[in-house]
């Protein structure tokens, strides 16, 4: 901002093993969108080091971040991100179109929304659903690749109550079923709680106990 630096995140520091479950709270402006952004390595660190996987993920440049992001991440937002031209099943499609993963790329899809129970809405435009279902959709995007780690910013914030516990049921069943590791952004107790490990951020340090 001109001059002034203002420092996102200050000395944080920790550990996420392989197959946990863990969310990340904080008020506005704690750097909670900062440091999703570092571990869905849609950015590097001005300092100190990130290691995913066992890679060094500060040194890496764009195209390395974007394969990496590929392969082993997988992300889900409060505002579905879906492109609204294309079916369920097209918007699934994309992140294999991306890795050019072609081969078997229409079954893999279709398997990925038989998973969050859409079977019947694969030919379905965004517009033709409903929130909840919106969500599936972008679930199962985020899911076929089989990434490693499924990142979740407020995935329940645009839904009723009722469609954000089958949200949340949904996520938490990847970890039980596949061990998905899950990084889970929330304003929402009642959703932290549903976690294994809650960090909790301010003024972009951990506060003592995350």
């Amino acid at each position: 901002m001109g001059n002034v630096e203002v420092p996102a995140l200050c000395g944080v520091t920790f550990n996420i093993e392989r197959g946990d479950v863990v969310s990340i709270m904080g008020p506005s402006g704690s750097g909670k969108s900062t440091l999703m952004n570092l571990l869905g390595c849609l950015d590097r660190p001005t300092s100190g080091d990130y290691f995913l996987d066992g890679e060094t993920v500060a040194v890496l440049n764009d195209d390395q971040l974007a394969d990496i992001r590929n392969r082993k991440v997988g992300f889900v937002f409060q505002k579905f991100m879906l492109l609204p031209r294309l079916t369920a099943l097209g918007n699934v499609e994309l992140p294999l179109r991306y890795g050019a993963l072609n081969k078997g790329m229409r079954s893999r899809a279709q398997a990925a929304l038989e998973a969050v129970g859409l079977a019947d809405r694969m030919q379905h435009r965004p517009n033709e659903l409903s929130g909840g279902q919106q969500q599936r959709v972008a679930i199962a995007r985020a899911l076929v690749n089989n990434p490693a780690i499924l990142m979740a910013d407020e995935p329940t914030g645009n839904l009723d109550s009722k469609s954000g516990h089958e949200i949340m049921d949904l996520i938490l069943k990847m970890n039980q079923e596949i061990g998905t590791t899950l990084i889970i952004v929330t304003h929402d107790p009642e959703i932290s709680k549903l976690t294994r490990r809650i960090l909790h951020l301010r003024d972009g340090e951990l506060e003592e106990g995350s």
